[in-house]
């Protein structure tokens, strides 16, 4: 393989696949969170957080990764990617939202577990719809057969 040109005329660093996974998943993410503001199953106070661009796409991660049954924060920050600290951080925030909440772990009572309460359930509910639809109008703006691919080819290289 040869390497690229240096030469900056070439638009090399602005044209590769990198670039474009980034720019959609930004697109994508500001989509869900502009669903989420506008669901009817996320209270007020959050909608207008989010709404405010005060709920992030790094809030998501708890979201995306705090079983429904709970998590330890090692563990939570582990399935993120995110140092324990910095999750650590996200969680006191969605704690004064009301989003989680942290109770002795049953089976270690010197650790704790996040869970989360009926508004976070709330708020993972409209995220499920909220992808659902973002998904939807990805198939719809790109086709169903090139949404597929995509999403083949990035499980499969995402899953190394």
């Amino acid at each position: 393989m040869s390497a690229l040109p240096l030469s900056d005329t070439t638009g090399w660093r602005q044209a590769h696949i990198g670039h474009w996974l980034r720019l959609a998943l930004e697109q994508f993410d500001a989509r869900v969170m502009t669903l989420m503001a506008q669901h009817p199953a996320v209270p007020l106070g959050l909608s207008n957080l989010v709404a405010r661009g005060q709920v992030g796409a790094a809030h998501i991660h708890i979201t995306r990764h705090l079983a429904q049954t709970g998590s330890r924060l090692t563990d939570l920050a582990s399935r993120a990617g995110m140092s324990k600290q910095a999750m650590g951080t996200l969680v006191d925030q969605c704690e004064a939202w009301g989003m989680v909440r942290r109770e002795s772990d049953p089976a270690d009572g010197r650790a704790r577990q996040v869970r989360f309460t009926d508004t976070g359930l709330a708020w993972l509910g409209a995220y499920r719809d909220a992808v659902a639809q973002a998904e939807s109008e990805l198939r719809q703006a790109i086709g169903d057969e090139v949404s597929t691919v995509i999403a083949i080819g990035l499980e499969a290289y995402g899953g190394q």
